[in-house]
């Protein structure tokens, strides 16, 4: 084993480095063990779009349709049974590190389906039975940071149900998700059950960047992304030393850590690992495309660490307001077109499936 100096770093800094793919290929060639063994990299996340890439090109899954479909109905119980195989294995290469780390690390996620955004009840329903049948402890479901899914969230994780709050995209969606697990941990101490249940809150990053490039001048290029998540940084600092959460913390509650989302770099322009190197902090993730995983192994540096106070995270929020941009709204408009992109992505993934059973019954 050979460890790579600069995912190494990251994580002597504090930092989990997690994989943003999953594909039967990257188990079946080794490639998530190399990972893990040689990359520092102790988790990893999925989402339809990973999934819909996965099993639309090539045959590695095959065999698994045609063996499943027969004892499943519908396409969505096929795709969650395939998905389940794949992050099941996942989790059991994770599982020395989730138990190493007492729950902290090393765990996988599986998406409930985005149809149900909306929906809080049908999201409680799914999660608690996606998390029944997979029988992992460090198996995260994934719950999008909308309204609905805030309420979903709270009700998920009172039952038990370890949580990772996705799309979310500002300041405020996080600490709608981080109220919504406090409430959940706070609802469970009160019934006299075990307040330790795991839970982390997904900001995506990157985004922010695609969405005000068009719009605001060459020196704020590459820089609203960055400024969102340190403003996020101090609020998720600043909770955990609230009287509030020590509380919960001294009744045995486990942090609801913060976790880097989207963070390849979309801009050719840009250094490709701007977004790794931007974010090294403690006590956080950062999940990784497979991509900017490479890059950041190959050239990537670990310089000081994220400022707890935000650093000038305000004044470049003011630079971008002066420019028009209404970070609040756009923060909206980003959670929705996330939300109907995974729509997008499930649906692709479904057909596809659909077809493959049709040509291999």
């Amino acid at each position: 084993m050979t460890l790579n100096a600069n995912t190494q770093k990251l994580h002597d800094l504090g930092q989990s480095l997690w994989v943003d793919n999953i594909s039967r290929e990257m188990l079946v060639k080794g490639t998530l063990a190399r990972y893990i063994a040689d990359w520092s990299v102790t988790g990893l996340t999925s989402n339809p779009t990973i999934f819909e890439h996965a099993i639309g090109h090539g045959d590695l899954y095959d065999e698994a349709i045609a063996r499943l479909a027969p004892l499943n109905e519908s396409n969505e119980d096929l795709f969650f049974a395939l998905a389940l195989e794949d992050l099941t294995s996942a989790a059991d290469l994770f599982r020395p590190v989730f138990n190493t780390t007492q729950g902290t690390d090393g765990w996988v996620s599986l998406e409930v389906s985005p149809l149900l955004a909306s929906d809080a009840t049908k999201t409680v329903r799914s999660a608690a039975s996606l998390h029944m049948v997979a029988q992992k402890p460090n198996l995260f479901i994934k719950i999008p940071g909308t309204p609905a899914g805030v309420e979903a969230i709270e009700e998920s994780i009172f039952a038990g149900v370890p949580i990772n709050v996705t799309l979310l995209f500002s300041r405020e969606h996080y600490l709608a998700a981080a109220e919504a697990y406090m409430r959940g941990i706070e609802r469970r101490l009160a019934a006299g059950l075990d307040p330790e249940v795991h839970s982390v809150a997904s900001l995506f990053v990157s985004r922010w960047d695609v969405a005000v490039k068009p719009v605001v001048s060459a020196s704020l290029q590459n820089r609203l992304g960055l400024a969102i998540a340190m403003r996020t940084y101090k609020a998720y600092r600043d909770l955990l030393a609230s009287p509030r959460w020590l509380k919960l913390a001294q009744a045995g509650a486990r942090p609801q850590r913060v976790l880097w989302a989207s963070t390849g770099t979309k801009d050719p322009a840009a250094p490709d690992t701007l977004y790794i190197e931007g974010l090294a902090a403690p006590d956080t993730i950062n999940t990784i495309p497979e991509k900017t995983l490479l890059a950041f192994a190959d050239h990537g540096k670990v310089g000081a660490a994220l400022a707890s106070d935000g650093g000038d995270a305000e004044t470049v929020l003011q630079a971008f307001k002066g420019e028009g941009v209404d970070d609040a709204e756009l923060a909206a408009r980003l959670q929705r077109e996330g939300a109907d992109a995974f729509a997008a992505s499930w649906q692709t993934l479904l057909s596809c499936i659909e077809e493959k059973r049709k040509c291999l019954a």
